[in-house]
């Protein structure tokens, strides 16, 4: 009866604890404009964005880099920092279902002993001589954790949130290293571009250098001019080695995402020409953001483990229950271990009540403290993801906007060189006109491909942001 009563009081009082996980302050409602819907200031270059945009494929698909994918998937395959994070979901795994089989089953012993002892009578208050014999002993022990308070439960939870958790980062690993690829890429096919660009810009310069040189000896320029276009030439040379460095260190970059040795197996030569400007891109309200980004759904599932930690902390405060029972045989010889009258057993329930536990008021504030410092960070995370998408769209606009100009004026500068060239076929133009046109011509060429590799990487920003799969 007393147990009961106390039984009656416990549930009472764990009722009241157990708290419901309140979600965090809307930090961006579906309601409210977002700072990318600003429809005016898109410029018209800009890819036009579809709300609720499924892809048919994984999102660089959308790029249509046959090269990219296969890429993509060797290192999706080999890289060591996805090994390293599906290592650590199976251990998540594991630790969860461990903890759920202890808080389902009960756990079984099996015991098997022998030792040598030896008694005094005067133990028992008798005299006389000691005894020494030898006790042989065999059995089995059950025993299970009633979860009462409901700690086990809490704890499984926070186990499974934690899982979640680590199932999230490993598909934000692979998103990130699908990004990664892609940007290094692109930015390859830039590097490529430049140096290709610069190379010929090099040749053009120094043939003006060369008639400068020729006129000098003519008579017909100062040497003055002659070395102003020779340093010229140089300097612009001298750019030529950092760039094929900038360009072989994003082959190396490559590599290694692709989980292999730099140098050791030759890498697609990623050129601009590999890649096409999405035709359509995807836009998400807010809510869509938090369902879809893997960052912000594994702070969630940090948040829930947080959660359940303070719970199971809490729970610590109330009775425990604890059954256990015994069967074996006890012999003094190994013979007779099995034997008639050498069975023994015991059965046993325990009920405990934390009375007065010092650390106890010290332990839910720590656990209260990591659930805020947990909710807040969940905030954080949203804002943050709200901001990258924020500035990767108004970063395609910006670009979109310099890459027409920069079209326009590649155009111009090719009709220009062509004109000048028709010109010089006829006579009525110097070679030092029709250089100096193909020179303008080949610095807008560059120009454009640079904006042009903005612009991919802008849109490899964006799916990444937006967190699509």
């Amino acid at each position: 009866m007393a147990l009961g009563c106390l039984l009656a009081a416990w549930l009472t009082g764990c009722a009241s604890s157990r708290q419901e996980l309140v979600p965090p302050a809307a930090v961006a409602s579906d309601d409210a404009p977002a700072p990318w819907s600003d429809g005016p200031h898109q410029s018209a270059a800009t890819p036009p964005r579809v709300a609720g945009l499924a892809l048919p494929g994984p999102w660089w698909e959308s790029l249509q880099s046959p090269a990219l994918s296969a890429l993509i998937a060797q290192a999706q395959a080999a890289s060591p920092t996805l090994a390293t994070a599906e290592a650590a979901l199976r251990q998540a795994e594991a630790l969860q279902n461990a903890q759920a089989a202890t808080t389902a089953q009960p756990q079984l012993d099996a015991t098997v002993g022998a030792q040598r002892q030896h008694t005094s009578p005067a133990a028992l208050g008798q005299s006389g001589e000691g005894r020494s014999f030898s006790l042989y002993s065999a059995g089995l022990q059950v025993r299970y954790l009633f979860d009462l308070s409901g700690a086990s439960q809490h704890t499984l939870q926070a186990l499974a949130a934690r899982t979640e958790w680590r199932r999230h980062e490993q598909t934000a690993a692979r998103r990130a290293l699908a990004g990664q690829i892609a940007a290094t890429a692109i930015a390859r096919a830039r590097w490529a571009a430049q140096v290709e660009a610069t190379h010929t810009l090099v040749q053009q310069q120094q043939a003006l250098a060369d008639i400068a040189q020729a006129r000098v000896r003519l008579g017909q320029a100062t040497p003055d001019e002659a070395l102003a276009l020779q340093a010229l030439a140089a300097q612009t040379r001298a750019s030529l080695p950092p760039l094929r460095q900038q360009l072989q260190q994003a082959e190396h970059v490559l590599a290694v995402l692709a989980g292999q040795p730099p140098g050791i197996q030759p890498l697609h030569a990623f050129a601009l020409g590999d890649f096409t400007l999405p035709t359509q891109l995807p836009l998400r309200v807010p809510s869509q953001l938090v369902r879809q980004r893997p960052d912000i759904q594994a702070s969630e599932a940090l948040l829930h483990a947080a959660h359940a930690e303070h719970g199971a902390t809490v729970a610590r405060r109330y009775p425990q229950l604890q059954l256990s029972a015994n069967l074996g045989s006890q012999a003094l010889t190994s013979g007779a271990l099995f034997g008639a009258g050498a069975a023994v057993w015991a059965l046993g329930g325990q009920l405990v009540q934390p009375l007065f536990n010092p650390a106890q008021q010290g332990q839910e504030a720590a656990a209260l403290a990591a659930l805020q410092a947990a909710s807040a960070q969940y905030q954080g995370v949203v804002l943050q993801a709200l901001r990258q998408v924020a500035d990767a769209l108004g970063a395609l606009d910006h670009g979109a906007q310099a890459l027409q100009a920069l079209r326009e004026a590649d155009a111009a500068a090719q009709a220009s060189a062509h004109t000048v060239q028709r010109r010089y076929a006829l006579g009525a133009a110097s070679y030092v006109q029709l250089v100096q046109a193909q020179q303008q011509a080949t610095q807008a060429t560059l120009l454009r491909a640079q904006a042009q590799a903005q612009q991919l990487a802008d849109c490899v920003a964006l799916y990444q942001a937006l967190g699509t799969p």
